[in-house]
């Protein structure tokens, strides 16, 4: 099964990850989601990936 939406996916893992207070998220990994995590960490909102 394809997923529609994997930027919407990624934010939802670190979502659901945080609400239960895990500080680490696996999922698939792709060139954008790893610009969009390089950004979020740059920016302060994740420790790193």
């Amino acid at each position: 099964m394809s997923m529609s939406d994997p930027l919407a996916d990624m934010f939802t893992r670190i979502r659901n990850a945080q609400a239960v207070g895990k500080k680490a998220v696996t999922m698939p990994q792709s060139k954008i989601k790893s610009a969009l995590a390089r950004v979020l960490t740059d920016e302060g909102y994740i420790e790193g990936f």
